[in-house]
């Protein structure tokens, strides 16, 4: 059976300050990602220990545990892909082109991530994804991560929200983390995602070593 892995970051868990500190990105890391990623793991062979038995009786909170850990280490990939120490500035190309399109400018769009991001009831991301149906932009706020991600929009830029991506250096302001997080912001990252998303390819865009 194929096993999930924790990827290495793609830049030590220092590069992003001053916006988020070392110890934060290695407790998330090391310690939150590395715990989805076990998660998944330990709840696929639980399943597969009852595929093997016929005893289906625990099938519902197993498909629960599996939906919340392989959601959870999904958008971490994708968070941690999102942002580079070189990041900030604006989108360019055909997903600036989008998001003047399906937003009426850059500086909207910021505006509206921010506000889900911000107002998240509890933990959750701010995401900005491509909604396939429609076949556009939209933001959105996902609470938890227990999304099964299989349904409708690709995350292409996420912004994790959860307490312990921010709160030993920021405690309860929010606002401030998440202002600081658009210094971070890889263009070229979700670029990439977008346009695979808008392909029709995989849109979540994650690394082989994954």
């Amino acid at each position: 059976m194929g096993r999930y892995v924790l990827p290495d970051l793609p830049y030590d868990y220092g590069a992003l300050q001053p916006a988020i500190a070392g110890e934060i990105n290695e407790l998330h890391h090391s310690k939150h990602h590395a715990a989805y990623v076990k998660g998944v793991n330990d709840t696929l062979d639980k399943i597969e220990e009852a595929r093997d038995k016929g005893d289906y009786g625990s099938i519902v909170g197993l498909e629960k545990t599996l939906a919340f850990n392989l959601a959870g280490h999904a958008m971490h990939v994708v968070w941690w892909n999102n942002l580079s120490p070189e990041g900030g500035d604006k989108p360019t190309g055909e997903l600036a082109a989008a998001i003047d399109e399906f937003f009426g400018s850059y500086d909207k769009m910021r505006a509206q991530m921010t506000a889900v991001s911000t107002t998240v009831q509890g933990s959750g991301w701010g995401v900005l994804a491509w909604e396939p149906i429609g076949r556009r932009l939209v933001v959105h706020q996902l609470y938890d991560h227990h999304s099964n991600l299989s349904i409708s929009a690709t995350p292409l830029l996420v912004f994790d929200c959860w307490e312990h991506a921010y709160y030993l250096q920021y405690k309860n302001v929010r606002p401030d983390y998440v202002e600081n997080l658009w210094s971070l912001v890889d263009w070229a990252d979700v670029q990439r995602r977008f346009e695979k998303a808008r392909g029709g390819d995989n849109g979540l865009w994650v690394p082989e070593t994954v």
